[in-house]
């Protein structure tokens, strides 16, 4: 038996008094007897039959778990079989992160930019007569071969910011560095044709005794050009700093270099050029103390690239030490000699070469393991500057 609410009754009852007050007016055409009643109230009693429906319950969408993605695998770093055999590529940057930004702003120098660091003592207008000398004319001949070959003179800053951070300077460049202190005869007579020609700076390592007030006037104003660069060799100089070195002793040297460039050339050094080529482990630590960026040996162990330096861990050269062992390649740069830069310059641009190739093989790679591991943190790569 059909069971109605009372709400259902009173529809029902509404219903069929409307049926039945209808049915009292004057019909047309009969349908036949009580058909009209008999159709209302079947539909009524369908429609108040039917059970209540509940509205079905809209179904909340389930995330989709994300799967993480899975970075590749970094290729090793670029290994030149240019090298000598005991000479290997160092890195110095820890964080992969910051060196892959680094590496392929844009805005950065491009992968492959080298440096190729020339070391130099004395240009003779006559016959070269010790290993440290250089005639007036294969001086020449270098200078206009590295031109030729498409190499462009950075100062010491440029050379700092390029190491550290990357930053744009020409793809084949080439740092100059005068060992020792000379008159200002010096550098007008041999490398200041070649700044006035192609704009090319020089690095003096100059030795920061505080004597001879006149010859610190003449460099000083050389410096006040800006296109001779000053950096730190030494404040004695011709006493080497060695693993047996006091503190004291290499603060004297380092520090003392300091406080010479600060009173006579108003600037503080940024480079350590090693007197001899000589260091040790406890002056790399105190030379990074006392805010040097960068140290240079007399080791002729190749060019250098951002986040690459050639080392050695046991060389048995007598004037080569060993740098491997102080773990701070950025304060153990290699040098060309002059006398025997020349025979390296297609090697040292081969190198460049070959770098740049390894790494566009590997560009993909690298930019996508930058995305998945370090966009998140660092963002991404900046867009190239306009």
């Amino acid at each position: 038996m059909l069971r109605m609410t009372k709400t259902q009754r009173l529809i029902l009852t509404s219903i069929l008094l409307t049926v039945f007050l209808a049915s009292c007016q004057p019909q047309p055409a009969p349908a036949g007897p009580n058909l009209a009643l008999t159709q209302a109230f079947q539909t009524a009693v369908a429609q108040i039959s039917q059970p209540t429906q509940t509205p079905a319950p809209s179904n909340t969408p389930i995330p989709t778990a994300t799967i993480p993605l899975t970075p590749p695998v970094l290729p090793a770093a670029y290994v030149s079989p240019l090298l000598d055999a005991l000479d290997t590529p160092r890195t110095y940057i820890s964080d992969t992160c910051q060196y892959l930004k680094s590496k392929w702003d844009p805005n950065n120098a491009a992968p492959g930019t080298i440096v190729m660091t020339i070391m130099f003592h004395s240009i003779t207008k006559g016959r070269a007569e010790s290993s440290n000398q250089i005639t007036s004319d294969d001086f020449k001949k270098l200078m206009n071969d590295l031109h030729d070959m498409g190499f462009q003179a950075i100062n010491m800053t440029q050379m700092v910011d390029f190491m550290y951070n990357n930053a744009k300077i020409p793809q084949r460049s080439v740092l100059l560095i005068v060992d020792d202190r000379h008159f200002a005869e010096y550098f007008n007579d041999h490398f200041r044709p070649f700044y006035e020609q192609w704009g090319w700076p020089v690095v003096n390592a100059y030795i920061a005794k505080d004597e001879r007030p006149d010859l610190w006037a003449e460099n000083a104003a050389l410096s006040n050009e800006g296109w001779v660069d000053y950096q730190a060799h030494g404040f004695i100089h011709n006493i080497n700093i060695t693993n047996a070195s006091t503190d004291d002793f290499i603060n004297g040297e380092m520090g003392g270099a300091i406080t010479s460039f600060q009173k006579y050339l108003n600037k503080t050094p940024i480079a350590y050029i090693w007197p001899g080529g000589s260091f040790s482990a406890r002056a790399v630590q105190i030379g990074r103390q006392l805010g040097y960026k960068l140290g240079f040996t007399v080791n002729p162990r190749g060019p250098v690239m951002f986040n690459w330096v050639p080392q050695a861990d046991n060389d048995p050269a007598p004037y080569a030490l060993s740098e491997g062992p102080v773990n701070d390649p950025l304060m153990t740069l290699p040098r060309y000699w002059d006398t025997d830069a020349r025979s390296h310059l297609d090697t040292v641009r081969q190198i460049g070469t070959d770098a740049a190739a390894y790494a566009e093989q590997n560009k993909a790679a690298e930019l996508e393991y930058y995305d998945i591991v370090c966009a998140p943190a660092l963002g991404a790569l900046p867009a190239a500057n306009p």
